[in-house]
C-alpha cells in the first residue's frame, strides 16, 4: 500500500491527496499514451535532504515526451521547482517522487489532441525489492515474455503503456515464486529486468547490455557505469546470452526504485556463492555514499530540498 502524503502537485497547484482525481475518460487511462519518471529524495547522513539526480530525471521525462510527440505544458524549471516544493509541502525527509505526463479528456479513439496534464505525487517508499533482497540478494527468473524490439516500441521513452510488457513478466515471475523477472530481447540476448537494468561480473570485469539494445536509458545504470570506472573497474557494454547469466560470478540490478539489488539465483541456478559478491557490495556501498551525500565528487547529482 502507498503511504499517503498530504498534497499532490497537479497542473501548477497543490491539491489534497484524496482530491487528486481524473475523469474515467482520461485518454491515457484507456490507451497508455503518457510518460513518467520516478526519483528518490534521500535523507543525507550529514543532515538535510536532497533529490537524487532530479535534473537528469526531468530531462529524460521531456525526452520521453518528445519521442512520443507530446508537448509538456510546463518548463523543466517549473517541474524542477514543483518537485522540490512537493517534498517540502509534504514535510518529508525522504521519499519517492513520481512525475507523470498524461493526456486528459476530450476525444476518444487512438488519435486525439486532448489537453496534456502533469502531476507529481510523492510518498514514503522503502526498498522496492525488499530490505532482505537489498541485503542478501533476490531470486530471478528469465521471463517467457520478450522485451520490445527497438522499432516496435521506442524503448528509450519511459512510456506508460509500454509497462504492460513488464507487468506480464513480473506477475509471471512472482506467481512462480521468484522476486523478479529478467527479460530477453527479440534476438535472445539479455535485455533488462522488468523495471531495472542489469549488470553481471565475470572474472572481475563488469558487463552490462549496451545502450543500442532494447534497454531503457537508466539513470542509476549511468551512475554505476560512472562509479565503476571511477573506481578503476573494467566495464564492458556488450550483448550476452542467458547462459552467461548462469555462469556469472555476480549479478546485480539497478534502478531508482531498486537502487543496487544483488541477484543470488537465476532460474534455480545459484549465482557465485549464493550471496552478494565483492564487486556488487562495493558498487552498492559506493552508490549509497553518493546518494546520501558522502561523496563530494558527485555532489552535483544531489538537489537540496
Amino acid at each position: 500500500m502507498v503511504d499517503k502524503a498530504k498534497k499532490i502537485w497537479m497542473d501548477g497547484e497543490f491539491v489534497d491527496w484524496d482530491d487528486a482525481n481524473i475523469h474515467i475518460l482520461t485518454h491515457t487511462l484507456h490507451y497508455g499514451y503518457g510518460v513518467f519518471e520516478g526519483t528518490r529524495c534521500y535523507k543525507l547522513r550529514n543532515g538535510g535532504s536532497a533529490i537524487w539526480r532530479l535534473d537528469d530525471h526531468i530531462n529524460r521525462l521531456f525526452n520521453s515526451a518528445k519521442i512520443l510527440g507530446m508537448e509538456i505544458p510546463f518548463s523543466q524549471k517549473q517541474i524542477r521547482d514543483a518537485s522540490i516544493e512537493a517534498i517540502r509541502v509534504n514535510e518529508l525527509e525522504e521519499g519517492y517522487l513520481r512525475h507523470i505526463v498524461f493526456m486528459g479528456t476530450g476525444a476518444m479513439g487512438l488519435y486525439a489532441d486532448n489537453p496534456i496534464h502533469v502531476s507529481i505525487p510523492v510518498w514514503k517508499w522503502g526498498a522496492y525489492l525488499g530490505e532482505d533482497g537489498l541485503k542478501n540478494g533476490i531470486r530471478a527468473k528469465v521471463s517467457s515474455f520478450t522485451r520490445y524490439e527497438v522499432n516496435t516500441a521506442m524503448t528509450k521513452a519511459k512510456a506508460c503503456g509500454y509497462y504492460i510488457n513488464s507487468i506480464l513478466a513480473k506477475r509471471e515471475a512472482v506467481k512462480l515464486g521468484y522476486d523478479e523477472a529478467i527479460m530477453l530481447d527479440p534476438d535472445g540476448f539479455v535485455s533488462e529486468a522488468s523495471g531495472e537494468n542489469l549488470f553481471i561480473v565475470r572474472r572481475n570485469v563488469i558487463y552490462t547490455p549496451p545502450m543500442g539494445s532494447s534497454i531503457l536509458t537508466g539513470i542509476t545504470r549511468d551512475t554505476i557505469v560512472t562509479l565503476a570506472r571511477d573506481g578503476g573497474h573494467t566495464l564492458v557494454e556488450e550483448r550476452f546470452a542467458r547462459d552467461v547469466l548462469y555462469t556469472a560470478d555476480e549479478i546485480f540490478l539497478t534502478g531508482t526504485a531498486a537502487e543496487v539489488t544483488p541477484v543470488r539465483e537465476v532460474d534455480d541456478r545459484t549465482i557465485g556463492d549464493g550471496e552478494p559478491g565483492p564487486v556488487t557490495l562495493e558498487m552498492q556501498k559506493t552508490f549509497f555514499n553518493v546518494a546520501l551525500g558522502e561523496n563530494d565528487k558527485h555532489s552535483d547529482w544531489l538537489v537540496p530540498v
